[in-house]
């Protein structure tokens, strides 16, 4: 079982930035690709960005491209999003997830919300 950890979350003001990350309680390394959700109120869930077992491939949603990046520390088992030029349609709880290979996510944090005012 794997447990994720979302932090980084907050309210920011539209052209904004903020940087998420996901803390795994295993070793990640190789064994698993990691992804990035967002839910907004009301909304189905959409992808926004996933990074390869190994890291050397990145894939992103078309509503985020060229300002958000995905990237991970395997040393620390860690994930991140840096979320830059925020729109007010950015808003939504944003969840990490991890899975054998992506697309497929087996496991899911609680998610953190992110805010962005006009």
């Amino acid at each position: 079982q794997v447990q994720l950890v979302e932090s980084g979350g907050g309210m920011v003001q539209a052209g904004g930035s903020l940087r998420l990350s996901c803390a795994a309680s295993v070793r990640t390394g190789t064994n698993y690709a990691m992804g990035w959700y967002r839910q907004a109120p009301g909304e189905e869930r959409e992808f926004v960005a996933a990074i390869t077992n190994s890291g050397n491939k990145t894939y992103y949603g078309d509503s985020v491209k060229g300002r958000f990046t995905i990237s991970r520390d395997n040393a620390k088992n860690t994930g991140y999003l840096q979320m830059n030029s925020l729109k007010p349609e950015d808003t939504a709880v944003y969840y990490c997830a991890v899975g054998g290979a992506y697309p497929y996510m087996d496991y899911w944090g609680k998610g953190t919300l992110v805010t962005v005012s006009p």
